[in-house]
């Protein structure tokens, strides 16, 4: 995982590190891990230059220690933060030293997209509960990255409002940011707090390498536990804390009424008002609420190979109503999917945490119902023209440190149909090397009878459950996992992604690492290996499953893994042997490009026809920077199956993706997504085109004062064509939006 928190897991509470023979290794300082962070009320400009008088008053630290992928090890470089508040921001400040200024990568991109680049920046525990985090990094051209971290899973997009700047210089690089409180999540309490916290600096040459303010221990497995403490903003006010979203949005949509010949048709050719609203009823308690919302995806889906898939394809989502706090609603199983929610007419949203309790709830009332019915062998799925109120709410209790228990309940209602789900689940950190997650739900669901009939499921209100329960181990060269999960077969999370259902399946497996020096030609060797074993409820073979993987990380930011597998798979009633040999090899050669290959090949189970087939899949792009402002993303994805009788299809998907970078705030982008699928006919039980062509593309002219204030224009179009017409635009859209974020 890419951020501090995810690149490492704890830190030692007071240790002294051996030193070896090729670095220098630290003590823990003990006097830094409880900062004292002044109140300061004077003037300050965000323009990365850190020459104002507060910053001579700040809490400063050093970022002494690499990370990554040294283990407590001396940083290469010296790194300084510095910290204080006034009574309604947060103010942090870096001076990244470099002894080569001109190596510093530095591009100009999107919001989130400079990953590749050299960046710093905070962590903040704002609850001190030590299982979420904020993450906020800039780079030294100024662009703007941040995340919520929560533990174990993971981490969620979050689109906060806040200023940064940053600027090189002839002795490497300064940063300085400026976050409202408004936009952040912290206790409520008179008095003083205590934040989790942590500086950390990505600095990316051959090979990648992170700095942090304080040493890890990878032998703990919770990194926020052992994180700096730092203690003030008493009195710290997120002020009105009251945000109001207008929004314009306007499009002209023509389709081609007949193909190839036809006419367009203006099917949409008006204007639209929406507002979406945010209130922070307390400092830790948010409410928001959306009437008429936009909730078009202006970023393009990226285009999946869907043939041969028996299984719905998971695609994530990029709507910022739904991104806000979605990491409350976070839980082992995925019961929770707001791509289920199509066109809503209005919706609400609480979220917040008060002490020890932690709750998320929101209700949609969405214009349309779609519907997965998944199985244990493939899934299918409709969308149905009747609106329906889905409604989630989700709480979690704290006790100490190491365990969390929660709830969780899900309902959708309309007409002849309803969808509801609820059960209770738990994370249990037992030591720090070894956590417990565990899920039960249990769903009551009832489809419309002629939906019902048409899709083969059960008629009436129908009852069932689904468990989960994860053990891993983590130490500092070794991990083991032990799972073992049970669907029913007649359990439904209409408001989730679970396209899989009557399965009983149990996975165990461990992994070793290994960490070089700065001699060796690695950086770190991964060696993992696996079994798996999945049957339905009747004890029919769904796959077993034995795999092994060994992965590489080495000069310029090398990464290679290989993977071979053996499994049988049952699918209608037969039972198929499938070996796979999987090998991926990436490399960052300089700072202006990345590229990449996949390879896959081995046995693959003809879904559609219920025969073995051989199968080569080949994935590989790039990714190029032509000095500051332009991007050239080319990705191209082939695959091919063979079966007894010959060639059965052959599928080719290639995307190009330009974009020139003005500024931070704005850029030009155009995206052109190509598919082309061809079938043996002759070979297929069902009737199709032999040929099956598509194209996407899209203009976008985009500019952001921040994620709310934006200004959009594109446009964008559809073309299809096959054996019988070459590819003939069906459809074209010319679009605009306008949001402003009011905040009071």
């Amino acid at each position: 995982m890419r951020s501090g928190a995810s690149l490492s897991l704890a830190v030692l509470s007071s240790v002294w590190i051996v030193a070896s023979a090729h670095s220098t290794e630290l003590a823990v300082d003990d006097e830094n891990r409880l900062g004292a962070i002044p109140r300061l009320e004077l003037p300050i400009e965000i323009d990365g230059v850190r020459e104002e008088e507060a910053w001579q008053h700040a809490w400063s630290a050093e970022l002494r220690y690499e990370i990554n992928p040294g283990e407590t090890t001396r940083a290469p470089v010296r790194t300084e933060v510095l910290v204080f508040h006034d009574a309604s921001h947060f103010f942090a400040a870096f001076r990244a030293y470099d002894p080569e200024p001109r190596a510093i990568r530095a591009h100009l991109s999107d919001r989130d997209n400079a990953w590749a680049d050299d960046w710093v920046g905070v962590v903040l525990d704002t609850f001190n509960d030590e299982r979420r985090n904020y993450l906020l990094l800039v780079n030294p051209a100024g662009v703007q990255m941040d995340e919520i971290e929560t533990w174990p899973s993971g981490s969620t997009v979050w689109d906060g409002i806040w200023d940064s700047a940053a600027r090189i210089t002839d002795w490497g690089w300064t940063a300085e940011i400026k976050v409202p409180f408004s936009s952040l999540r912290f206790q409520r309490s008179p008095g003083p707090q205590v934040w989790g916290f942590d500086a950390i600096r990505g600095y990316p040459r051959s090979v990648f390498r992170q700095m942090g303010a304080f040493p890890r221990d990878r032998n703990n497995n919770c990194y926020l536990c052992q994180a700096i403490k730092i203690r003030g903003f008493e009195g710290a006010s997120p002020g009105k804390n009251i945000e109001i979203v207008p929004t314009l949005t306007s499009a002209r949509t023509e389709i081609r009424t007949d193909i190839p010949d036809g006419s367009y048709d203006l099917t949409d050719d008006e204007a639209e008002f929406g507002v979406t609203a945010r209130w922070g009823v307390t400092q830790n308690l948010t409410l928001a609420g959306t009437l008429n919302p936009d909730f078009s995806q202006i970023e393009a889906d990226a285009r999946q190979l869907d043939i041969n898939e028996p299984f719905a394809l998971f695609f994530p989502e990029k709507r910022p109503f739904f991104m806000e706090g979605a990491d409350f609603f976070e839980s082992s199983l995925d019961a929770v999917y707001t791509r289920t929610i199509r066109n809503p007419d209005w919706g609400a949203k609480l979220t917040g945490k008060e002490g020890a309790h932690t709750i998320g709830a929101y209700v949609v009332e969405d214009e349309r119902t779609n519907i997965l019915f998944p199985g244990s062998q493939s899934s299918t799925g409709t969308s149905l023209a009747m609106a329906n109120t889905s409604a989630v709410l989700r709480y979690k209790r704290d006790i100490g440190s190491r365990y969390t228990f929660g709830g969780l309940a899900t309902s959708r209602e309309a007409t002849d149909y309803h969808n509801r789900l609820a059960g209770l689940d738990g994370d249990f950190r037992f030591s720090e090397k070894d956590r417990v997650v565990v899920q039960v739900l249990g769903s009551s669901t009832r489809y419309p009878n002629d939906v019902a009939t048409e899709f083969a499921q059960p008629t009436g209100a129908f009852n069932d459950w689904a468990f989960d329960l994860l053990y891993t181990r983590e130490t500092r060269t070794m991990s083991y996992w032990a799972q073992a999960q049970d669907i029913g077969r007649d359990f439904r999370a209409d408001l989730g992604f679970m396209p899989r259902v009557d399965i009983r399946r149990v996975e165990t497996g461990a992994d070793y690492l290994w960490t070089g020096d700065e001699s060796d030609w690695y950086s770190k060797l991964l060696l993992i290996g696996m079994v798996a074993h999945a049957e339905d409820h009747e004890g029919n073979l769904l796959k077993r499953e034995y795999a092994a993987r060994f992965n590489y990380e080495g000069f310029l930011q090398s990464h290679a893994f290989i993977r071979p597998s053996r499994v049988r798979e049952g699918f209608r009633d037969r039972e198929y042997d499938l070996d796979e040999l999987y090998v991926h090899f990436c490399l960052k050669p300089n700072g202006d490009s990345h590229a990449w290959i996949n390879v896959i090949r081995g046995d693959r189970i003809d879904y559609v026809n219920a025969q073995p087939g051989e199968r080569i899949n080949l994935d590989g792009g790039f990714w190029y920077r032509a000095g500051r402002h332009l991007l050239v993303e080319p990705h191209f994805t082939y695959e091919k199956l063979d079966v007894g009788q010959g060639r059965l299809y052959e599928a080719r998907i290639g995307q190009l993706t330009a974009a020139w970078q003005f500024t931070a705030r704005t850029f030009l982008r155009a995206i052109l997504q190509h598919v082309d699928y061809r079938y043996n006919v002759e070979l297929y039980e069902d009737e199709r085109d032999p040929e099956s062509e598509q194209l996407f593309s899209q203009l976008l002219f985009s500019y952001k004062v921040n994620p709310q204030t934006v200004f959009f224009l594109g446009y964008s179009d559809n073309s299809i064509g096959n054996q019988d017409f070459a590819l003939t635009r069906t459809d074209r859209t010319l679009f605009i939006k306008l949001g402003y974020a009011w905040v009071l």
